[in-house]
């Protein structure tokens, strides 16, 4: 909050926490600022401290001034001409809309390194650190940085598929899970994000259209738009995608992908039912798309959770995870599996960017999984998260929340009741992040939801500023 005690003036406070702000896109390019009146009001200041503290940032270049509408937040760089189809855009943000969007995609990623404060962060979308610390990682380490092993994994370029011992593990965990994947199926990736990216590359071209689950992940949503992607919006019900949505695009658009979350989907916590997988993979058979099955939370899901992957045997679909959610996330380890020709295909588009990915953490992450460790640590995982839910769910509801789908894994779809846009700038000045709900729709519309994190939203304290908050506007 502001303080009249510090040696720097009010106006010197407002301008530099609006600037940071801004340069860490807690404010997105085109968010209009609070009214002058407003913003005064909210931080209990004077308008002229308010005008004084905009006028720094017109002369930082952060902001611009338009007339008769206010103060916006200026785009950090135009767009390289020519480097969208116009004909196929997502459509832009109206002016009225900007208004309301204090955080875009980039903004929840950028939160993960730039935390608003040292108050546990319910927006946050990964656990917090003490959830993940083990002995067991440091012990891997060990083994593969013996003076042998480091001239024979550091000296030369790894296999470009990935290690082979972990591609070896890996065939073996999904095998459990009933995905039919050898070794020469898998190629390991640079965190689950970079294969979603491999296949979108490999598969799509600039303008095509793809189906994506909505309510959804808003960082999928922003990297198929920064690729150029005409992007379908899927409802996302309990069972799963809405099938006749579906069909309709594929008469009047012919889609080359569907993005899902079967298991545990982001920000529901929905999982997909064995009837709706079957249509689902009736659809593609029948209109000749792939379908990139996103399976992230594996590790916090039970093994016998339906899975499109499973159901097909990898005919249509590509199997995507990673281990930054559950174990080491700047060991930066994903992987796909998919059918043996496609597969060469990604591997080619993998080779382009990376050429390969770090032996050394691969090999180790590989010895994690063979000596059961990471079996155990989610397991540990899992029981402990189990009563961070329950605690929150008491929580949220006490303060005057619903819940829009049954509490499951590690989020919540939570209607507030207020737009949770306003809501989220509001939070930001008590020091906690918030993830609205607009975030998870392909065209950002207001909305009361907003998604939490269970295992950063038991904190009471957090909870009765939110009432407090959530009361005023």
């Amino acid at each position: 909050m502001l303080t009249r005690t510090s040696t720097q003036s009010l106006t010197g406070q407002l301008a530099d926490r609006l600037a940071e702000r801004i340069r860490n896109r807690l404010l997105a390019p085109g968010a209009r600022l609070p009214s002058v009146r407003e913003c005064a009001r909210q931080q209990g200041v004077s308008p002229y401290t308010v005008v004084a503290a905009y006028d720094q940032l017109l002369a930082q270049g952060l902001v611009e001034a338009r007339r008769q509408r206010g103060f916006y937040v200026r785009d950090a760089a135009p767009a390289p001409e020519g480097s969208r189809n116009p004909a196929h855009a997502v459509p832009e943000v109206s002016p009225m809309m900007a208004s309301r969007v204090p955080a875009d995609a980039s903004s929840l990623i950028r939160s993960m390194f730039h935390r608003p404060s040292d108050k546990p962060q319910p927006g946050m979308g990964v656990f917090p650190p003490d959830w993940m610390a083990s002995t067991f990682l440091a012990t891997a380490v060990r083994r593969v940085t013996t003076t042998s092993a480091l001239q024979e994994l550091s000296l030369q370029y790894g296999e470009p598929s990935g290690d082979l011992a972990l591609r070896r593990s890996l065939s073996q965990k999904l095998v459990r899970i009933n995905v039919p994947a050898g070794p020469d199926q898998i190629v390991t990736t640079i965190g689950a994000t970079h294969a979603l990216d491999i296949v979108s590359r490999t598969l799509l071209r600039a303008g095509d259209p793809v189906m994506v689950e909505e309510p959804g992940w808003a960082l999928e949503f922003a990297r198929l738009e920064a690729l150029g992607m005409r992007i379908l919006p899927v409802p996302r019900r309990a069972d799963g995608p809405d099938l006749d949505v579906m069909a309709q695009y594929c008469k009047l658009h012919s889609p080359k992908l569907f993005v899902s979350v079967s298991v545990l989907h982001n920000p529901t916590g929905y999982s997909l039912t064995p009837g709706s997988a079957h249509r689902v993979l009736k659809l593609a058979n029948e209109h000749d798309f792939h379908i990139v099955e996103d399976d992230t939370y594996s590790h916090l899901a039970p093994e016998h959770a339906t899975r499109l992957s499973a159901l097909d045997g990898l005919q249509r679909t590509i199997y995507v995870s990673g281990f930054a959610k559950i174990l080491a996330p700047n060991w930066r380890i994903g992987f796909l599996a998919a059918s043996p020709a496609l597969k060469e295909r990604l591997l080619e588009t993998k080779l382009l960017a990376t050429l390969t990915s770090p032996t050394l953490f691969e090999r180790a992450l590989s010895w994690c999984i063979d000596q059961g460790q990471l079996r155990r640590h989610s397991e540990r995982v899992r029981i402990r998260l189990d009563g961070a839910r329950g605690r929150a769910v008491k929580l949220a509801m006490s303060h005057g929340c619903t819940f829009a789908s049954e509490p499951a894994g590690l989020f919540g779809w939570v209607d507030t009741g207020v737009d949770t846009d306003a809501l989220t700038q509001r939070m930001l000045d008590q020091g906690y992040l918030l993830a609205p709900g607009s975030l998870f729709h392909a065209r950002r519309p207001p909305s009361t939801m907003m998604r939490i994190n269970f295992a950063t939203s038991q904190d009471a304290n957090f909870w009765k500023v939110f009432s407090r908050v959530r009361d005023e506007l």
